[in-house]
């Protein structure tokens, strides 16, 4: 018997042994830096706490850490228990450093994780800048905002200016949207653009449930683009296509509207799906081509000015408000001459109207019914208001040059005047 217990004994050992080793290898593979746990104060001095976790060592608190918090280590006690977050597995002393401030801080991470999960904006104060964006503070962390996120930073500058700008930034709260949660590497990054952009699709979606099609409301231009102008309608924009915004032909918007001005629009059409609003200028004023057939009748002769020139004619404005066109066949009786040639944006003509379609917005315009009677009469007639312009404008000049030397006149007589003392005659 003895020499079978003899035999088990040792071996029962070394199965103990083993299966304490692997406890104790598992329970080190399982600890990683970033991990909050729980532990118990062993001893407190100058320099910080000693931490028991239930590792192979004993970890340390620094004071600094501590401090960190408003605290000392005054306010700790022996034996008491305290979450800690693992900070280095061993540094270069061989110790477990441990961190009692990023332990707090797991309650701000989670709720980062939340937001960020949940895609919900957050509003905060920015406290700092470097030159690579600005700081907000969350909580008990520093999160980040790289500065091509930052709304209000213009692209395209140098560092320094860049730096500048952003530190102009400090104390102003912004509303940020939560792109990036990484506590191991204690990395938290805040975009205030993606947060104003859905922003933005929130508002529009709520304006889009507000509108009605067939309504008119007010609001301000906020941009323009070749394809038309965008009108803010209250934290949304809506467009005006560049054909809604008069009825007259149009080149640009800015031939109609700036950026900043205060316009009633009508609402043309809305699209949830495509969360698109559509917007009219012209649906709210009345359309001159209702008042065409009242106006004007075929062989009728019209005064014009030429709005814009194509290869096929040139179109004409006239009131009240509507474009007509002088196609280029009816330019001149010469088939060999090109007609185009002598005309130019800008120019006054005098021209024959030969077809009337109001309902169909078309008013055809000759130059050729024009008869040289017709034609001499009226150059003589622009002459004459030329002469007369220049001839205003002449006695307008003489007019102001008059008042000025009379005005000089008087000052030079109340100069003398001003030079004596007071109280003595001059």
């Amino acid at each position: 018997m003895l020499m079978h217990t003899e035999s088990v004994v040792p071996e029962t050992i070394e199965e103990l042994d083993f299966a304490a080793l692997l406890e104790e290898s598992l329970a080190e593979s399982q600890l990683e830096r970033g991990d909050i746990v729980n532990g118990t104060v062993l001893s407190i001095d100058g320099q910080g706490l000693i931490v028991d976790i239930g590792w192979k060592q004993d970890g340390i608190v620094t004071r600094g850490d501590i401090e960190r918090m408003g605290m000392s280590t005054a306010d700790f006690q022996v034996n008491a228990e305290i979450a800690v977050a693992v900070v280095n597995l061993s540094d270069h002393d061989g110790n477990l450093v441990l961190s009692a401030a990023q332990a707090r801080q797991y309650e701000d991470w989670k709720r980062a994780d939340e937001l960020m999960n949940a895609e919900t904006l957050w509003s905060g104060e920015i406290t700092d800048t470097n030159k690579g964006g600005v700081i907000v503070a969350f909580g008990h962390l520093r999160g980040f905002v790289p500065a091509s996120h930052v709304v209000d930073l213009p692209r395209g500058l140098k560092e320094d200016e860049r730096i500048a700008r952003l530190q102009t930034l400090v104390g102003r709260e912004i509303t940020v949207k939560v792109i990036e949660v990484n506590r191991k590497r204690r990395r938290l990054v805040f975009s205030q653009m993606e947060a104003e952009q859905e922003s933005r699709s929130a508002r529009k979606e709520a304006l889009l449930k507000e509108l009605a099609e067939g309504t008119s409301r007010k609001g301000i231009v906020s941009g323009l683009c070749d394809f038309g102008a965008f009108v803010d309608l209250g934290g949304a924009d809506g467009l005006i296509h560049i054909s809604e915004l008069a009825w007259r032909r149009v080149r640009h918007p800015s031939q109609v509207v700036a950026v900043g001005d205060e316009v009633e629009v009508y609402v043309l059409n809305l699209d949830a799906e495509g969360k698109r609003i559509g917007l009219s200028l012209k649906r709210l004023q009345p359309n001159p081509w209702t008042l065409v057939d009242d106006m004007y009748h075929i062989g009728q002769l019209v005064e014009g000015v030429i709005s814009r020139l194509e290869s096929f004619g040139a179109f004409i404005s006239l009131d009240p408000g509507i474009e007509a066109l002088l196609h280029v066949s009816q330019m001149s009786h010469n088939p060999d001459e090109n007609p185009l040639r002598h005309l130019y944006e800008g120019q006054k003509l005098l021209m024959r109207i030969i077809s009337i379609e109001s309902e169909r917005q078309r008013l055809g315009l000759s130059l050729t019914e024009v008869t040289a009677a017709e034609k001499a009469q009226w150059d003589e007639r622009q002459l004459e208001l030329v002469v007369a312009a220049s001839e205003a404008a002449e006695l307008e000049a003489q007019q102001a040059e008059l008042a000025q030397r009379e005005a000089a006149e008087d000052d030079a007589e109340l100069e003398p005047a001003l030079d004596q003392p007071v109280g003595h005659p001059s």
